[in-house]
């Protein structure tokens, strides 16, 4: 219980991801949000902390199969693993969900004017990751690898131009608050990527694959923000 009370939310899903459904259920941030505590959070969600810490307490005892131990992996790994998954996940969805979103808006933007908000938030957020991940392909990740394969060979990497990885990572974090802020406000304009009682099948299909790309959105950015990014910092301080 000590353990919980004293670590903020990032760090316990790093940890164990099994706390991530938990958190997900009360509508707690532990990617974009996660640097507070639990009890920081139950403040701000009006919810009981004893109520919650017996629920974490109950998901870390489950077994499950699907636990990745994304800790343990090195980080030129990880960062492959972000690209070839999450990166390529928004790159492959986002054209299907915008057309769904299109044909919404046309049959159904009259008589729900939220549908046309949904969509101009979530064209705003498809431009913007893919920015986003560019810098990471081509900027951050590249030096996330150099500085282990330089660890690994015991070789000096030199000073990059941007500095510390610190400047990026900072701009990287500030752009997932962004989007996740983005995010938010879509779940709050579908409830929750609820349909509506008239809802045809397009409408539920899109509903279900903003709330599926929301989801790996979230373990997308809890990857980077609570693991990748702070042993990247860790790597560039340690001596060669």
């Amino acid at each position: 219980m000590e353990n919980l009370k004293t670590k903020h939310i990032g760090e316990l899903v790093a940890e164990d991801y099994r706390m991530a459904t938990v958190f997900q259920k009360y509508g707690i941030d532990f990617c974009c949000g996660g640097g507070i505590t639990i009890e920081a959070a139950c403040k701000k969600k009006n919810i009981s902390a004893e109520e919650l810490f017996a629920s974490l307490e109950a998901a870390t005892k489950e077994k499950s199969t699907q636990t990745i131990d994304y800790q343990s992996w090195p980080l030129d790994l990880l960062a492959d693993y972000i690209e070839k998954k999450h990166h390529r996940y928004i790159v492959e969805t986002t054209p299907a969900i915008q057309q769904y979103l299109d044909k919404l808006c046309k049959v159904h933007g009259h008589h729900n004017p939220e549908l046309l908000e949904i969509k101009e938030q979530f064209n705003a957020s498809a431009g913007e990751l893919a920015v986003h991940m560019k810098k990471e392909e081509l900027i951050l990740f590249p030096y996330i690898r150099k500085m282990v394969a330089a660890k690994n060979n015991h070789k000096e990497i030199g000073q990059a131009g941007f500095g510390t990885i610190e400047n990026p990572i900072y701009m990287m974090m500030q752009e997932h608050e962004v989007e996740g802020d983005r995010f938010k406000k879509m779940s709050e304009l579908s409830d929750s990527y609820t349909p509506p009682s008239h809802a045809c099948n397009t409408y539920k299909v899109a509903y279900l694959l903003l709330k599926e790309f929301e989801e790996d959105l979230h373990l997308h950015i809890h990857l980077e923000n609570n693991i990748l990014f702070p042993k990247a910092i860790e790597l560039e301080k340690e001596p060669t």
